[in-house]
Formats: structure tokens, sequence, C-alpha cells
């Protein structure tokens, strides 16, 4: 078979993609981004209640390692508040130590804050999905928990 001169053989016109063939890709991308961004998102919020609750976990039981010291050197109560400063909470009340390292506070999914303008620091909001979960803590009982009439993200953190 003789070779036209009008068609080198290099020609980038017998290797390209036909339209088609990028219109079918594109849409097979854009179904593919509409299935796994939700899913994205779900997991986020799980891992910001996994985040929670392990926060949760390790503020109660570092309340109840710190009066059971103190309980020993014959003072029976509890911290008197949790936080020191605004900015990192949970690290105890200046004189008595809760947390080794404190929570950094943060207004944002995922992170606490506290609601009080000054020490002893006993309200906290933890914020997930947009919502905020208050909690409170007692420093005559010692609990640290969830206020009553939350949204329902919010009792994922403590069941």
């Amino acid at each position: 078979m003789k070779k036209s001169k009008y068609t080198p053989q290099g020609n980038p016109l017998h290797s390209a993609f036909t339209m088609i063939e990028l219109v079918f890709v594109i849409v097979v991308l854009g179904i593919l981004a509409a299935v796994a961004i939700p899913k994205f998102a779900a997991t986020r919020t799980d891992a910001q209640i996994s985040k929670g609750r392990a926060d949760i976990a390790s503020i109660r039981s570092a309340i109840i390692t710190d009066r059971q010291a103190h309980i020993i050197q014959g003072d029976p109560d509890y911290i008197s508040g949790l936080s020191q400063n605004s900015t990192t909470l949970f690290d105890g009340n200046g004189t008595r130590e809760l947390l080794m390292y404190g929570v950094t506070a943060g207004d944002t999914d995922g992170h606490w804050s506290t609601t009080d303008d000054a020490p002893p620091y006993l309200h906290y909001v933890y914020k997930i999905g947009g919502k905020d979960c208050a909690f409170t803590y007692s420093p005559t009982t010692g609990r640290f928990g969830l206020n009553a009439d939350q949204d329902t993200i919010c009792n994922e953190l403590v069941n």
C-alpha cells in the first residue's frame, strides 16, 4: 500500500482522542466525585466524634486521677477548675495539674472552647458538625458531663 504524501507517519491526528471519548471520561469523573464527596464529609464528622470521645475520656480520667492523688494527701476535694486560661483547656487550675498537655482551644469543628470569662472555667463547648455541644464540670461532684437537651450528634459523644 502506498503512503499518501499528505498524511505524514507521525501525524498527531492519528493518535488523538475523539470528543466523545473526552466527554465520556469527564462524565465518569463527575459521577465518581458526586459519590465520593458526601462519603468524605461523613468520614470527617465521624473523626470529630471519635476525637471528642477520646478527649472526654481523657478529661474524666484525669479528674479521677487528680482526686485519688489528693485523697492520699488528705484532701478529698475535686479540682476547683479544669483550665488555667482560655487558650489551653483542661490543663489544671494553676496549682493542680490536670492534663499534662492541655487541649488547644478553638472555635471551629472538632475543637473545645470555654464559655466562662474567668477562672475557674466550669462551662465548655465542643463544636461538631456546626453545632455547639455544651459540657459542664461540677467541682462538688467531679462530674464532667454533657448538658441536658442536646442535639443527637452531641449525644454520640457520650454514648
